[in-house]
């Protein structure tokens, strides 16, 4: 369980209540309640917290797991001269 350094949790606060942050194991938590009388937790993955309101962090995760199921993207061979990047130039048709 990677901690974070007392330096990081110094400057961090909760996005919601704006109070300071504890880590207990895996998350950070809020030292003051929300809005339902509970402490307000977030995760930590890979080392980085991830701070950002529950409701928010679902529609975060639904539009990450939207993006890896949606159509593939355009390559250079496939890029219309309307969308044509500047690594594609378009050519222009007569």
């Amino acid at each position: 369980m990677p901690k974070i350094s007392p330096e990081l949790l110094s400057v961090l606060r909760c996005p919601v209540t704006g109070s300071a942050l504890t880590q207990e194991g895996e998350e950070l938590v809020s030292t003051a309640t929300g809005e339902n009388g509970e402490k307000l937790r977030y995760a930590i993955e890979d080392g980085i917290p991830l701070l950002l309101r529950p409701e928010l962090l679902a529609a975060a995760n639904t539009a990450q797991s939207d993006q890896h199921d949606g159509p593939a993207a355009a390559t250079p061979e496939s890029a219309s001269p309307e969308t044509a990047g500047p690594e594609t130039p378009a050519v222009p048709t007569a």
